[in-house]
């Protein structure tokens, strides 16, 4: 199967949105994210969503979000 229909397939199965397109934007966004290219208020902004409700999103799903090392929450939670 190509990358592309792997890639909308993957996006179907997300229980948030209702546009194919907006699903696999949130997939992008999930990723530059992680991997520290954007901003939380960026990723909000390309989502057209307040950076609360982008953070309430990301807890809904499962996603811990922060750009604390694990040492740095460690420090946070004591």
């Amino acid at each position: 199967m190509p990358p592309e229909e792997t890639l909308k397939q993957v996006a179907a199965e997300l229980p948030v949105f209702q546009a194919n397109e907006q699903k696999q934007l949130f997939l992008f966004v999930i990723g530059a994210l992680a991997a520290r290219l954007i901003s939380l208020r960026k990723a909000a902004e390309l989502m057209a969503l307040e950076t609360d409700t982008l953070i309430e999103l990301l807890d809904t799903i499962g996603l811990d979000f922060s750009y604390l090392s694990e040492a740095d929450i460690s420090i946070e939670k004591a």
